[in-house]
């Protein structure tokens, strides 16, 4: 493999990380400070493709669908967590997992009904339709660079909103004593409903700005969901920064080995898992 072709490899590995950064930071926040284990996350990815692909049929611009669909997706994260998930956090597990398992169904049949069950491609905006040439016969997408570019502002902003603002501190203490938090005045349901929201926003995004490139089609948050989890556990479950470093390294795992070894490409990424817990069972960094 020549300079060229590792470089391509490398960036795709870096899109394809932060990419899943995204869908993993919702859902390690949601877990870590609400304590609800979210199957339906991947849903909300697929919201996400939907969205782009309808709004930006509708206004004819992907920048302002992904835009409009964010709003969507935050208003309706804040919908779904006042209406249902606000009366399980106290519940087991079990609860939760069957509930979130059931909303998968029901945003199944909901997509069905509203966007049919055909697949869908969303194009992407000439400005970024161009390649960057990198030898005679290799380019590389501009578009891919785009999608890396909007992932790494929204790792960056989410950074600095919890390590930075008031609101991260009072994210920061519901998430280490969620008890102690609500006795010193701070309203911990608003902190659930604006994590759960923000949880969603980043999945949609994620499936949102990764829809050109992956098409829109029936059950696409079932095939991240588990590669999500994958993610969030290498990382540490609760971990924001583990989500990062975790989603990086799978994505250069999985690129690379779909690429050198494709006969056990599909192993790799849980024998990773594997000896990550076997070395640290509560993954690589602790909430």
């Amino acid at each position: 493999m020549d300079f060229a072709n590792i470089l391509i490899q490398l960036l795709n590995s870096v899109q394809y990380g932060l990419l899943l950064f995204m869908l993993a930071a919702g859902l390690t926040l949601i877990f870590g400070i609400m304590g609800v284990v979210n199957l339906a996350h991947g849903s909300f990815y697929m919201l996400g493709a939907y969205l782009a692909w309808s709004l930006s049929a509708l206004t004819g611009s992907l920048v302002v669908a992904i835009v409009g669909g964010a709003v969507l997706s935050v208003v309706f994260g804040l919908l779904l967590e006042k209406l249902l998930f606000r009366h399980f956090y106290r519940r087991d597990h079990l609860d939760q997992v069957l509930l979130t398992f059931g909303l998968i169904y029901i945003f199944e049949e909901m997509r069905s009904i509203v966007w049919g069950d055909d697949v869908h491609a969303v194009k992407i905006p000439d400005l970024l339709s161009a390649s960057i040439p990198l030898t005679d016969n290799l380019s590389y997408p501009v578009y891919r660079l785009f999608m890396s570019g909007v992932c790494v502002v929204l790792a960056v902003g989410l950074y600095l909103l919890i390590s930075k603002t008031r609101l991260g501190m009072k994210i920061r203490a519901g998430a280490f004593n969620h008890d102690m938090t609500e006795a010193l005045g701070v309203n911990i349901k608003r902190i659930h409903a604006i994590v759960f929201a923000l949880g969603v926003g980043l999945a949609a995004i994620a499936g949102m700005i990764a829809a050109p490139i992956a098409s829109v089609y029936p059950n696409m948050g079932s095939q991240v969901l588990i590669m999500c989890f994958v993610v969030v556990v290498i990382g540490g479950i609760g971990s924001v920064r583990g989500a990062l470093i975790s989603a990086l390294l799978v994505g250069f795992v999985d690129t690379f080995g779909k690429v050198l070894l494709p006969q056990v490409s599909g192993m790799l990424i849980y024998m990773l898992m594997a000896a990550v817990l076997l070395w640290k069972p509560e993954g690589l960094f602790k909430q």
